[in-house]
């Protein structure tokens, strides 16, 4: 197993300490990907690793920017190739990170982010103890359910399953270094900067 330094020599001026690997997990419907976006235009230094998966795009997602949208018999070629940081199977669909360009850019002292589920989290983790996990929490679980169902693109059985898996993560959260409850947007988005850039 190869374990990536992540006290890389390489330095850049935007961002001259060493490259570092972030990664942020939590339930469905917690508000991962509007926190992620939020702190990708405040902070376009920041490389965000975009995934691969073998779902199909949703209306407006654009391939190479929300993922990398490929066929089930590639993605399985890639992992095959170890060409994945880390992989998992998600309601039906496979999802992965890849491999070459996080460590690239980890080598040339960049802080690398991924929006990752709780199986790929636990994977890098151990690949890469340097890694810096948070996990981002509802404010209860009664709104996390409330989130879910005002999206109304699930049958009651999706939702159902979507709350069972969100229970477990929720109960994996002491598994990671930083919590941050996301109640107030604005106050979310300044804890996760500032377990980036303290």
């Amino acid at each position: 197993m190869q374990v990536l330094s992540l006290e890389s020599g390489a330095t850049n001026k935007e961002h001259p300490s060493p490259g570092k690997l972030i990664i942020f997990t939590g339930p469905s419907g917690v508000g991962k990907g509007t926190l992620m976006r939020s702190l990708l235009q405040r902070h376009p230094e920041l490389y965000y690793s975009v995934s691969v998966t073998t779902r199909l795009p949703r209306p407006g997602e654009i391939d190479g920017k929300e993922y990398y949208f490929i066929s089930r018999s590639k993605f399985e070629q890639l992992v095959q190739n170890n060409e994945f940081l880390e992989w998992a199977e998600f309601a039906g669909n496979c999802y992965g990170t890849p491999r070459e360009p996080v460590e690239r850019q980890i080598r040339e002292g960049k802080l690398v982010v991924l929006e990752i589920e709780l199986e790929g989290a636990r994977q890098i983790r151990a690949t890469f103890p340097g890694t810096l996990s948070i996990f981002i929490l509802p404010p209860s679980f009664q709104e996390l359910e409330k989130r879910i169902r005002n999206r109304g693109n699930d049958s009651e059985q999706a939702i159902t399953r979507r709350l069972a898996r969100a229970q477990e993560e929720i109960n994996a959260a002491d598994e990671f270094d930083i919590r941050i409850v996301n109640d107030d947007f604005e106050t979310a988005l300044k804890s996760i900067e500032a377990a980036l850039f303290q």
